[in-house]
């Protein structure tokens, strides 16, 4: 990046400096080394880098298939397979550069306990920050079922704060009723941010064996056929969030520049990236260009400028032109 447009991107984020809005998102990039690989990328041109989601002990994950391609998006059900959070704080964490960005560990638990203790591992380690994911749609124990109760969500936002003093990021599930109640609930237990949202739950069919394609029967949808859902969520939260001074990496199906000034313009303070990168390794560069371009553009020295700046439509002029008519 240009000496001008780093200035330009550079947000802050919990007491973080993120050098860009962009997050690599959790279960995207491996344990933050994966894109490294490829020519041209760099992990420098991103704000923070969230690990693949963690758990207390060692899981294989689900039965394959895990993956599977749909209209404009993807079915995952991975089933949270990693090394365990010790492996990952002894062995991963001390390869990882953290002078080129931020990191960002992700953790989750069948029960509220295994989330504090994995929250304790992470706190004795150098990871920049904590994001507690409740709202994991394709493992049956914990995931989903504590993101789509606001009393359980609460509950482990509560016990994983007292567990680390470090940043703590609550990713919120789609799958339920009211996310900005849930949102509330987990500000009065301590959380320091928000990612909306993950992913929705989805199915697919083999016709000719009458059968469910994915292994675990249901995965999570991303891409950009659950933009429009997460566009809405992270207005929503954001309307909690604003007078709490409460930051959101707003995350659902961003492809394009134009994709993530929707999302800062609706009210986050950065933007997470993921299935895009399965198709196009390079595309931050690219959207990191297109937000300077568009801030340029409009005279705007910053990108916090535009957080939460969405005028919505007035509902009595709406009323209006449709009694003309």
């Amino acid at each position: 990046m240009h000496t001008q447009d780093k200035q330009l991107l550079a947000v802050d984020f919990c007491g973080m400096n993120f050098a860009s809005p962009l997050v690599l998102l959790s279960g995207c990039v491996g344990f933050g080394e994966e894109y490294t690989r490829v020519k041209g990328y760099s992990n420098r041109e991103v704000g923070a880098v969230c690990l693949k989601g963690t758990t207390l002990e060692p899981r294989l994950g689900n039965a394959p298939h895990r993956v599977y391609e749909t209209p404009q998006g993807m079915l995952n059900a991975i089933g949270l397979q990693n090394p365990g959070a010790r492996h990952v704080v002894d062995r991963i964490l001390p390869t990882l550069d953290f002078e080129e960005t931020r990191f960002i560990a992700n953790i989750s638990g069948s029960t509220v306990e295994e989330y504090a203790e994995v929250a304790r591992i992470f706190d004795d380690s150098p990871i920049d920050a904590i994001e507690i994911n409740i709202s994991c749609p394709n493992v049956k124990a914990g995931g989903v079922a504590f993101g789509n109760d606001p009393a359980m969500s609460a509950r482990v936002v509560e016990v994983v704060r007292k567990a680390t003093s470090k940043p703590l990021i609550t990713k919120l599930s789609p799958n339920q009723t009211d996310i900005a109640g849930n949102a509330r609930g987990c500000i009065e237990a301590g959380t320091d941010a928000f990612a909306v949202i993950n992913t929705l739950m989805g199915m697919a069919i083999d016709i000719e064996s009458r059968t469910p394609i994915l292994g675990n029967n249901q995965g999570g949808l991303s891409g950009p056929a659950i933009k429009p859902v997460a566009l809405l969520r992270t207005h929503q939260v954001y309307q909690v969030c604003r007078d709490h001074g409460i930051p959101i990496i707003g995350q659902g199906g961003i492809t394009s520049a134009e994709d993530a000034l929707e999302f800062i313009i609706a009210g986050a303070t950065a933007v997470g990236i993921g299935t895009a990168l399965f198709y196009d390794p390079l595309v931050c560069s690219k959207i990191n260009a297109g937000i300077a371009a568009y801030l340029k553009r409009h005279g705007l020295t910053g990108v916090s400028q535009l957080t939460g700046s969405l005028t919505l439509n007035s509902p009595a002029a709406r009323n209006s032109c449709c009694t003309n008519k």
